[in-house]
């Protein structure tokens, strides 16, 4: 089983990388190929909106993202994570999401449209870390993930967590250990780290 794992912050060791991290090794150690993609480190623009994928389901953009576009059809299970910046995933991550139209493109030409919503191509997982009190903090990075998956045929579970500034995951691992009955598990038995407040996407 491939898994993907996608980092969408800036900042290299962080809290959203740690988490990851943690993810990766828990399905690792139970058989999955790890395929991982530093958003950071891409050489990209985000969609240009020129309508080059509408006919072919391939994006005409030369750039880094013609080496995620395999990884994105090759991978069962996909794990997205952003920190939260002024209530939604990164500008780095939302480029990225933006190309995935590409997929978009391609699901709606290859899948009847009464199967659009069946999601075959595996599962997604959206990690979204903040520090702020703000009542929906997660919401509008969850709709994002929401439809970043279903681009990639994916169904999806958001696993989300609140920490201080001052609290780092390795830190305060009671805090990130808590039971996760949604997502502890990847499809075929491949077991992810237990993440706090994750539920089903909706």
């Amino acid at each position: 089983m491939i898994v993907l794992g996608i980092y969408g912050s800036p900042r290299k060791g962080g809290n959203t990388d740690q988490l990851l991290d943690r993810a990766l090794e828990g399905a690792r150690s139970e058989g999955a190929d790890i395929r991982k993609v530093y958003v950071r480190k891409l050489s990209m623009s985000g969609c240009i909106e020129c309508g080059g994928c509408d006919e072919t389901g391939r994006c005409v953009v030369k750039d880094d993202m013609q080496e995620v576009y395999p990884l994105f059809e090759e991978a069962q299970a996909i794990f997205l994570a952003s920190p939260i910046f002024f209530y939604g995933v990164t500008a780095q991550a939302k480029a990225l999401i933006d190309r995935a139209q590409a997929m978009w493109a391609k699901k709606i030409l290859e899948k009847p449209k009464d199967q659009w919503k069946r999601h075959d191509g595996g599962r997604g997982y959206f990690i979204a870390v903040g520090a702020t009190r703000g009542k929906n903090l997660f919401e509008g990075a969850r709709l994002v993930a929401k439809y970043f998956f279903d681009a990639l045929d994916m169904s999806y579970s958001c696993c989300s967590g609140r920490l201080k500034k001052s609290r780092t995951p390795r830190s305060a691992p009671k805090y990130w250990s808590r039971p996760s009955p949604s997502a502890n598990r990847l499809s075929n038995g491949v077991r992810a780290v237990p993440l706090p407040e994750c539920s089903p996407g909706s």
